[in-house]
């Protein structure tokens, strides 16, 4: 599985990217995954956002190196980048949507509360939740149905179908209960501003002073807002990014650590050392050692 790079995708198992094409794919769980002998290899997107929803059957997921077995029905939100791998049994059913992060956006615009939930993993039990979970499944159903037609308006429907699913998420999870727009949406927004700037510059190691600066705010403003939204600081947040790279690359990859380090813009691959090692604990080489341990014990099926 180890290699130099860890596989990008656009869409999934599709190297490639073009925006000119259709926004938003659309298939059943078992038409990719059969032929892979239901296991699908860690991989990313670096622009698509992808929903997960199980109906049937079970499945171990690999989420940045950490391992999940879970039956269905349930349903999994991925973000850009977040390295995932499954393991299916053979009897799975549900259905799998991708598309560009960018048109996620655009449909949930006016819908920060909604939006910021999917900024980040989120993995949703249906069991306890019987009306929702049918409500989820039939719109997710009518999607598929009109992904596979040609019907005039098609895109559109889809569209339309898709903000019903993630907002029947979007309950599910919690975060549902009253209105969508209180009133630290302002700050809200600040914060994943901040997140979306920490992806596209962490590895140029910007001071949190040029963070501030950007989003129109000092950086004691910034540190505030961080800790009450993601409960660290903003160094902090940027610090998270960098390690969990760091151990995207070491789990994922067979890079050297001199080889991240320079990958992830430390010019001294001795203080890159230092600096994991003060973020977790252990050296880079420990780290992937112990990965390397715990999937090798890992149970196969």
């Amino acid at each position: 599985m180890a290699s130099g790079t860890i596989p990008s995708y656009a869409l999934y198992g599709e190297p490639g990217d073009d925006p000119s094409a259709e926004w938003v794919h659309c298939e059943a769980i078992q038409t990719r995954s059969h032929l892979h002998n239901y296991r699908i290899q860690p991989h990313r997107h670096e622009q698509l956002f992808q929903i997960l929803h199980l109906t049937g059957g079970m499945a171990e997921i690999l989420i940045d190196g950490r391992s999940t077995e879970l039956s269905g029905p349930f349903a999994i939100t991925l973000p850009p980048m977040a390295v995932h791998g499954y393991a299916f049994s053979p009897d799975v059913s549900g259905t799998v949507v991708t598309l560009f992060e960018s048109r996620l956006s655009q449909i949930l615009a006016d819908m920060s509360g909604v939006r910021d939930i999917f900024r980040s993993v989120q993995l949703i039990r249906l069991h306890e939740h019987e009306h929702l979970a049918q409500a989820l499944a039939a719109d997710m159903a009518s999607l598929a149905a009109e992904f596979a037609g040609r019907a005039s308006g098609r895109l559109e429907a889809i569209e339309a179908r898709l903000l019903l699913i993630l907002i029947a998420l979007h309950r599910i999870q919690g975060s549902g209960q009253g209105t969508l727009y209180g009133p630290g949406q302002r700050a809200r927004g600040h914060a994943w501003r901040f997140r979306e700037l920490i992806e596209k510059n962490y590895r140029s190691h910007q001071r949190v002073e040029v963070y501030a600066i950007r989003l129109g705010l000092t950086p004691p403003h910034l540190n505030r807002i961080c800790r009450e939204h993601f409960g660290d600081t903003a160094l902090g947040m940027i610090h998270q990014r960098l390690i969990l790279e760091a151990k995207r690359y070491l789990t994922f990859t067979t890079l050297t650590a001199k080889e991240i380090a320079l990958a992830l813009g430390f010019e001294d691959p001795a203080y890159f050392t230092r600096f994991f090692k003060r973020q977790t604990g252990v050296s880079p080489l420990a780290f992937r050692s112990m990965q390397q341990n715990t999937t090798a014990e890992a149970p196969t099926r």
